[in-house]
């Protein structure tokens, strides 16, 4: 019902035979530009303020260009890069009959490496400059460096501390920059190392040159920069010469999906965007094992390197919850899984009568676990059924009468609102947005029986619970229900998010404000003014050495509890229904989602050690009435 800005989303294509081959197969020196083109637009979901581009050619004669960027802010932001691509390629014709093997034609945007990004700012900072793909300029072909990725860095200031303890001046506190500076600086370093070696072995001049570019190797530039890093990532990058790299965080807490055949790597954070691209089964993409880096040479061979060891499974619960595409067959059957769990709360939130009772989903991204909840309930009223026709005694006179009102039970599944998408620009520009807000969803009328039915609605989660209060409730009501059951497939959240997805204040959790209620209604403010003290004793330790304090916040209630308080405080004036939240438990979704245990948004255990010092912080920030994200 509310929607959630989406972490970042990469792709990186690396093409393992000469452009000509391309040509020749598929008709297109741009085989490769098409195929990113496809893998961003599949991946769009991911990226609402910006998006950018880059293309590496590893065949272009000196004095021409060979890396090409484009990048662009807003919505439209994919079709507006590629639009400046297809200006940039028809601006220079060049006749691609001529194109061969050996040819060093400078195409723009024709290489052999392409990267792609899809941004959406988690820490506050917008504009061009923090649109990825950064690039780091070098007049050596293997000392240029491109860079992007889905991640956020907990520790900020120890990256910087990083780089001024080895001389450099950062110009930027952006973790993209820093990192860029990071590893632009280790490139160096390897290009330093190699240049020394293979000089001293009789080499000269372009062939020096070469035999570096050949020699280079990644995993050494990626070790000493990864060691310092706490956080969630999926970095990429690319040299000028032809490497590319894409490398995860020891936790798995982002994802990452890779494929490879004698023609083409493919890196991208969601596998079904992969194979609905390339046309590929399922097992032949790969899901890349936490702090393992892919890298591929300028030769294209591929090497997988242990870079960081995989450390405890922290696998981003809330990604398979929310933002990965529906399509990938483990996240359909998860979030199945996630509906059916929720069986036994809505039976009990209707004391079991579904004759009843309207079964229904808003938004549409509710739909998968909406199907699982009503095979749920389907399989308890068969089962229902079995109980009571196996009680039925056939000499009975009224035996088929009762035997057909008992096959008659059945679910009403019912498709109760419907989103008015004409009406969403017109309300984000408008003075009364709280009014308009009511009429986003048009609601089918004559399913609810007015004042007997009840009204169950899934959701995929309630984080902050606006639309809810806004509109949804009100939406809901005008259908004249008994009892309006809203339930969220997932837990309620409680913490704030570092590790890519914008959930960062405090305040924003419905949850968070309904324990803080529940504390003043109860004079426990002292519960409140106890974390702040320990928040503020632990601001000066070492993060290896903080706990997350705000948990206490959460101990004195049930889960039932806040949920209670969540839906009075949500329940707008004048609703007539009454109105239920039922969220998933942390166990039902850890039953749904067994390999993807990272729960901190609901459980407050962090997978990282940055993790307990910003929620610390954010707590701080709350209570003195900072407004500050981070």
């Amino acid at each position: 019902m509310e929607t959630l800005k989406h972490e970042c989303g990469v792709a990186l294509i690396r093409l393992r035979k000469p452009i000509a081959y391309y040509k020749r197969k598929y008709g297109t020196e741009f085989y490769g530009l098409n195929k990113l083109y496809l893998l961003m637009e599949k991946q769009h979901n991911r990226g609402q303020e910006g998006a950018g581009l880059a293309c590496v050619s590893m065949e272009s004669p000196a004095g021409s260009e060979y890396v090409w960027r484009e990048r662009a802010m807003g919505s439209g932001a994919i079709q507006e890069i590629f639009a400046n691509v297809r200006k940039a390629i028809d601006s220079e014709s060049i006749n691609s009959e001529e194109l061969d093997d050996k040819s060093s034609i400078s195409m723009p945007y024709a290489g052999e490496v392409y990267i792609g990004h899809l941004r959406y700012s988690t820490t506050g900072r917008s504009g061009l400059s923090y649109v990825h793909p950064f690039l780091r300029r070098h007049n050596w072909r293997s000392r240029n460096l491109l860079l992007c990725g889905n991640f956020n860095m907990t520790n900020v200031d120890d990256i910087l501390d990083d780089l001024v303890g080895q001389g450099q001046h950062p110009r930027s506190m952006g973790d993209g920059f820093l990192i860029l500076e990071q590893l632009g600086h280790r490139l160096d370093q390897e290009n330093e190392r190699l240049f020394k070696k293979l000089h001293d072995e009789g080499y000269r001049g372009p062939q020096l040159s070469r035999k570096i570019e050949e020699d280079l190797n990644i995993s050494n530039i990626l070790e000493r920069p990864a060691r310092i890093w706490d956080g969630g990532y999926v970095i990429c990058g690319a040299t000028g010469s032809g490497d590319i790299f894409a490398l995860r965080d020891p936790n798995g807490i982002r994802p990452a999906f890779y494929y490879y055949d004698d023609e083409i790597v493919v890196i991208a954070s969601e596998r079904p965007v992969i194979q609905t691209t390339l046309n590929v089964a399922i097992d032949s993409v790969h899901e890349l094992p936490p702090g393992t880096a892919i890298t591929v040479n300028r030769a294209g061979e591929i090497s997988m390197a242990d870079v960081m060891g995989q450390w405890s499974n922290q696998r981003c619960s809330f990604e398979r919850i929310y933002f990965s595409r529906g399509s990938d067959a483990d996240i359909y059957t998860e979030r199945k899984r996630l509906g059916r769990e929720l069986t036994i709360p809505i039976l009990q939130s209707v004391d079991f009568d579904l004759a009843h009772t309207v079964l229904s989903f808003i938004p549409n991204t509710a739909e998968v676990a909406y199907i699982g909840m009503m095979e749920g309930l389907n399989e308890y009223l068969r089962e229902k059924q079995i109980k009571e026709i196996e009680s039925l005694n056939p000499s009975e006179p009224d035996y088929h009468q009762r035997l057909e009102q008992i096959l008659g039970q059945h679910l009403r599944s019912e498709k109760i609102a419907i989103k008015d998408i004409k009406l969403r620009t017109f309300i984000a520009e408008g003075n009364s947005r709280n009014d308009l807000a009511a009429h986003v969803y048009d609601v089918t009328y004559g399913q609810v029986t007015r004042g007997i039915d009840n009204l169950v609605v899934i959701d995929d989660s309630i984080v902050r619970g606006t639309t809810l209060r806004q509109s949804i409730i009100r939406i809901l009501d005008r259908l004249g229900p008994k009892k309006i059951v809203i339930v969220s497939s997932s837990p309620q959240v409680r913490y704030p998010d570092y590790y890519g997805i914008d959930m960062s204040r405090m305040s924003e959790f419905a949850a968070f404000r309904a324990a803080i209620e529940l504390l003043k209604e109860r004079g426990m403010q002292s519960v409140i003014d106890s974390v702040y003290r320990r928040c503020i004793a632990e601001q000066n330790l070492p993060k290896e050495m903080m706990h997350n304090h705000v948990t206490d916040i959460y101990a004195p209630f049930t889960d039932e509890e806040i949920s209670r308080k969540i839906a009075q405080m949500l329940t707008p004036e004048g609703t007539h229904a009454e109105v239920q939240l039922i969220y998933q438990s942390i166990e039902g979704l850890h039953n749904a989602i067994p390999n993807h245990p990272g729960d901190w948004y609901f459980s407050g255990k962090y997978p990282t050690p940055g993790g307990d010092r910003l929620v610390s912080r954010a707590f701080i920030n709350y209570y003195e009435g900072n407004v500050e994200r981070r």
